[in-house]
């Protein structure tokens, strides 16, 4: 057993060193949003490296176990899809598992990475750090889809800002879905969007382009997606319930994460992923995914950042509900957007909420729960 570290995750120098002597074997790290520097444990089994807190959109906070060789594993494969190390720009902060890895990859590049002054993301501070690195290194980072839409937006009008995005070698994006057409702007300046797929569960990205990374195995099993490989995390700190659900080993000895996504896999052979399995209703004795809703509507103006929740009806037993921040779309383009994505008509929206600001999770993720209790609690009360 050794100990676990507690250390500010805003303190990126301090951090950087810390992960340095986990992956070295020392003192496990455990990134702290904020400055309550409280570890939740004294100790942990002496292969863990990083413990990263983190929770879906539904929930609660979990606290995940990744070893120096999960981390490490995670690294190489992604520099030998990228085509090489280099240099990273960190923009998310350290407490996420795509933050420390963007530490972690730097390390094992043999260097540190250059982040955002004056904390939290600024498109202006993003694209002046972009100028420091030596054009003739590949550069990479690593951003969310909130994050690069600012970009994006701004870079359609500042010269400045559309050269620093287009600089990079490669620019991950995970954390969730893209809105529609973001990455299709993205790369009309220029950019180069990879989209990634994984969790704090695999170290981070595992799945790149639908694509998974050297070592990854992705199965469908009951229309769950289902990972193995190198990069799996232990298990959850102090929850071997939890552990055990999550994570359950076959008869050849293959260790497989359950990942609670509903996914297939396209005519390429890329994954697709629809949706949550806990995001799935029955209308009028159709599955819906939610997830796939969602998509189909965040195309629409206004709906960028729409979130499709259940409905209670009393025919159709559920319903889909679009909530935004803004609405200016008739539910009839609801229906046609669901629609022209191939959908049944039972997962045609038969409210649209607006609901400023949206309840957020402090992953930056929206609060499922949340959104869903106060449209059950405030019935026609809030503004349609």
């Amino acid at each position: 057993m050794k100990p676990l570290l507690p250390v500010s995750a805003s303190e990126v120098p301090a951090l950087t060193r810390a992960l340095a002597t986990a992956l070295e074997g020392g003192a496990a790290v455990f990134p702290v949003a904020g400055g309550d520097l409280v570890a939740p444990a004294a100790e942990v089994d002496d292969g863990i490296a990083l413990v990263i807190e983190t929770s879906g959109s539904t929930d609660a906070p979990k606290r995940v176990l990744l070893t120096a060789d999960a981390l490490t594993a995670s690294a190489d494969a992604t520099h030998d899809v990228l085509g090489g190390i280099g240099h990273w720009l960190l923009a998310l902060p350290g407490h996420y598992i795509a933050g420390a890895q963007v530490i972690v990859r730097s390390l094992l590049a043999g260097s540190e990475p250059v982040f955002l002054s004056g904390g939290g993301f600024e498109v202006r501070a993003f694209a002046e750090a972009s100028a420091e690195f030596d054009p003739t290194i590949p550069h990479y980072t690593s951003l969310v889809p909130v994050q690069l839409a600012r970009l994006v937006e701004a870079a359609e009008h500042d010269r400045f800002i559309a050269a620093a995005l287009g600089s990079f070698d490669a620019v991950l994006l995970g954390g969730q879905a893209a809105p529609a057409g973001l990455v299709a702007r993205a790369d009309a300046l220029g950019a180069r969007v990879v989209r990634t797929y994984g969790s704090s569960e695999t170290a981070g990205g595992c799945v790149y382009d639908g694509l998974p990374l050297p070592g990854v195995r992705v199965r469908i099993v009951d229309d769950e997606v289902q990972l193995a490989g190198p990069t799996l995390a232990s298990g959850y700190l102090d929850d071997p319930e939890r552990t055990a659900r999550a994570f359950e080993t076959d008869a050849s000895g293959t260790r497989w994460y359950r990942t609670g996504d509903l996914g297939a896999f396209d005519a390429e052979g890329r994954l697709r992923i629809r949706g949550r399995a806990d995001d799935v209703i029955i209308s009028g004795g159709i599955k819906v995914a939610l997830g796939e809703v969602e998509r189909a509507v965040r195309g629409l103006p206004g709906l960028a950042g729409a979130v499709v929740v259940p409905v209670a009806d009393p025919e159709w037993g559920e319903r889909a509900a679009v909530v935004s921040g803004e609405a200016s779309v008739s539910l009839d383009a609801l229906a046609e957007a669901t629609d022209a994505a191939g959908l049944h008509p039972a997962a045609r929206p038969v409210r649209l909420v607006v609901l400023d600001p949206l309840p957020m999770l402090a992953s930056g993720k929206p609060d499922r729960r949340a959104i869903a209790a106060h449209l059950s609690s405030s019935g026609r009360r809030t503004r349609e």
